[in-house]
């Protein structure tokens, strides 16, 4: 008997010894030298050098990278020029038009909302905005006279079928023919540079259109987060400028992220480029056949897309990501719990596939982000649980969870070779991990 209790006193006395599940540990971001990250300080000039040769290469005007490792900035710099006339360098302060970076915030806003029971995740959409009732699914299109054919959709779109892309909306502009058709007859764009419109009025033309898919079959890039960000309104009785204001930006620090950027930070707002195959480089004032002028984020707008529209810096969006990274708070502010952020950050489509990117087919999609896969790892030095996104304008960032790390890389133009700096960029970030 005694035995058998030593026995169970020494099994107990283990159990208490096993290391227990923390949650990630909380940091704040701080400059520090490569090593206090766990790079090499050798190894890390190489990207230096990368960035240096972009430019004198003329794939691009200029960039700006920042990396940070357990919490510290160990790469925060800036290449190239933002005035080809003057020559006037590219600051890294520089406030950027991140454009489809304004979705990570609209789900962050979103997960808030969620967290505070204002809906269900499966709810229908027509729940809140009735004009999604009764949808309908595109068969047929006749490109000659834009008319269409539909059958009924099997069921509602929920929240969660806008979270993944898999409601069956389409996106303007950069869609199928008929999704461009479709949408410019009835006056539904992008969301970005709109005025004289009222974000109510388009919605509802967008609730009566067809979808291109029934819901929750497919995976396509669409209006979804333009749709979020008009609920967040009507779930906090608040716009989503001044919801994404008081609730994210202000508590955590991030002091140049704006919908309408103050006229007094203007000359911060980085020039946007267009380049050819010859390397020459031609600054823009608008762009889309003249559609966007470049100078939206300066031109006063009261419609709020949550799929696009914001700028940003690349530190103030560093704060963000490492929010994240935390597991949903910063510097003693919670946005989100841990678990949320685990949801958001994880395979939410199954057996679908996110059709975007390069190895589309072996990666998936999350709330509101791209996720590496244990498959899709194989293509790249990212870790499978490694989650990011990008914006229209070659702003780009990812978090690799399982290095602690975040990285993100800016910049102003279209061109030719811009994917050149794509490829080149991710081998010189991991290249210089030295732990």
């Amino acid at each position: 008997m005694m035995n058998r209790c030593l026995t169970a006193l020494t099994v107990l006395v283990l159990l208490l010894m096993l290391p227990k599940a923390m949650p990630a540990q909380s940091r704040v971001l701080t400059e520090a030298p490569p090593a206090a990250g766990g790079f090499s300080a050798a190894r890390l000039a190489r990207l230096d050098s990368g960035m240096h040769d972009w430019v004198k290469q003329k794939w691009i005007n200029g960039s700006v990278v920042l990396i940070a490792r357990h919490g510290k900035i160990v790469f925060y710099k800036a290449h190239g020029v933002n005035d080809m006339t003057t020559k006037a360098p590219l600051d890294k302060n520089g406030i950027f038009r991140v454009a489809s970076q304004t979705k990570a915030l609209t789900t962050v806003a979103v997960m808030m909302l969620w967290e505070e029971g204002k809906f269900s995740l499966d709810d229908p959409v027509a729940r809140f905005l009735p004009a999604f009732a009764n949808q309908k699914v595109l068969v047929s299109f006749n490109p000659k006279d834009t008319t269409y054919t539909t059958v009924p959709a099997k069921r509602p779109v929920t929240i969660r079928d806008l979270l993944t892309h898999t409601s069956g909306l389409g996106y303007p502009g950069i869609g199928t023919p008929a999704e461009i058709a479709i949408y410019a007859k009835s006056d539904v764009t992008g969301g970005v540079g709109v005025r004289n419109q009222k974000q109510s009025d388009v919605m509802n033309r967008l609730g009566r259109l067809p979808l291109f898919f029934q819901p929750g079959e497919q995976w396509k890039y669409g209006l979804n987060m333009d749709v979020l960000g008009f609920l967040i309104e009507k779930w906090s009785g608040m716009s989503l400028e001044a919801f994404f204001q008081k609730r994210i930006c202000q508590p955590l620090g991030m002091k140049d992220t704006y919908f309408n950027l103050p006229p007094e930070k203007g000359p911060r707002l980085v020039n946007f480029f267009v380049g050819d195959s010859t390397g020459n480089m031609q600054k823009q004032a608008s762009v889309f056949n003249g559609g966007l002028d470049m100078n939206y984020p300066l031109q006063k707008t009261d419609y709020f897309s949550g799929g696009g529209g914001m700028s940003s810096t690349v530190y103030d969006y560093a704060i963000f990501l490492q929010m994240l990274l935390n597991g949903g708070e910063y510097n003693g502010v919670r946005l989100l719990g841990r678990n949320t952020v685990r949801l958001m950050t994880m395979n939410q489509i199954g057996d679908l596939n996110p059709n975007i990117g390069d190895h589309a087919a072996d990666n998936k999609f999350g709330f509101g982000f791209l996720v590496i896969s244990e498959n899709g790892s194989r293509f790249t030095p990212s870790q499978a649980g490694t989650y990011s996104w990008g914006g229209v304008f070659s702003t780009s960032y990812w978090v690799d969870p399982k290095e602690d790390m975040l990285v993100l890389i800016y910049r102003q133009m279209w061109g030719p070779y811009v994917p050149n700096t794509d490829k080149a960029f991710k081998p010189l970030v991991y290249q210089a991990i030295n732990d």
